[in-house]
């Protein structure tokens, strides 16, 4: 074979070849182109079911949106209108908040007074618990008191009884005893006026005696002191017996006792002044010189 024919076979094999790489060429790129459109209309498919979607997900929340806007314009009006009603009511209270300071202060200082009497009425209230019980012992104490006053006064009315008893009894021995020394009392009387006169006999005897005798004073010292000792006996005997007159008058003199009297005399007519009188008045004062 010649050259041309090698060339014009070859080249007849590269047309062939080229053309049979053309149709697989074109028939991939057509399946290519229809893989790439059907891909592109999922895509586009996808894409407006999803524009859709955020279609009506934008008209719901824009709906919504206009919905809650409109809501809340009505809740701003309200709001605005709540306000201004507020604000009234609060120019209201603020001028009844002034109009009120006043009183506000004055019901202040009263409570603090109540508090101030609420802390003395608690101790008020401690203070009468503790009178309370103080009472309660007190009146168990009267009533113990009470219980003694009838016992006592029951004692006092049988010792009064017996008193008066007693009263009667000592009256009856004071009449009796006043009977007994009655005539002691004459007697003694008696016999104190006999010695009296016996001594102012026996005084006027020895004056005359003194007198008529011429005796030295030696002598009369003597005689003067040994009659002296027998008129200090006589004396003594006198004292005595006025001492025992006064006794006995004494005994007839009771003093009132707490309620009852005796009516008995009041002093005695035979008794003297004091036991020693009598005897001053009838000693010499010649005699009594020492």
């Amino acid at each position: 074979m010649t050259l041309k024919e090698i060339e014009a076979k070859y080249d007849k094999k590269m047309k062939m070849l080229r053309d049979e790489l053309d149709l697989r060429r074109k028939t991939e790129i057509h399946e290519v182109e229809e893989r790439k459109n059907g891909q592109i209309s999922t895509l586009m498919q996808r894409h407006e079911e999803a524009f859709t979607d955020i279609k009506n997900y934008y008209n719901d929340i824009t709906l919504n949106n206009l919905a809650l806007i409109n809501s809340l314009k009505e809740q701003m009006e309200d709001m605005r209108k709540k306000e201004e009603h507020m604000e009234r009511e609060m120019a209201e209270v603020t001028l009844q908040n002034r109009r009120l300071a006043d009183p506000l202060q004055k019901a202040k200082d009263e409570m603090n007074e109540m508090q101030k009497r609420l802390g003395n009425h608690e101790r008020d209230k401690q203070i009468l618990v503790c009178t309370k019980a103080r009472l309660k012992v007190a009146e168990r104490e009267l009533k113990d008191l009470k219980w003694e006053h009838e016992v006592l006064e029951q004692r006092f009315i049988k010792v009064q009884q017996e008193r008066e008893e007693l009263y009667r009894k000592f009256a009856d021995a004071i009449q009796e005893v006043q009977q007994k020394t009655g005539f002691k009392n004459l007697l003694l009387e008696r016999k104190l006026q006999a010695l009296n006169a016996a001594v102012e006999k026996r005084e006027v005897q020895f004056n005359e005696v003194l007198a008529a005798s011429n005796l030295d004073p030696t002598a009369l010292t003597l005689v003067s002191r040994k009659l002296e000792d027998v008129l200090e006996s006589k004396n003594t005997t006198i004292k005595d017996l006025q001492y025992e007159l006064a006794r006995v008058c004494k005994v007839r003199l009771i003093p009132p006792s707490a309620g009852l009297h005796l009516l008995l005399p009041q002093s005695c007519a035979l008794c003297p002044a004091s036991p020693d009188e009598h005897y001053r008045q009838r000693v010499p004062g010649i005699l009594l010189r020492r």
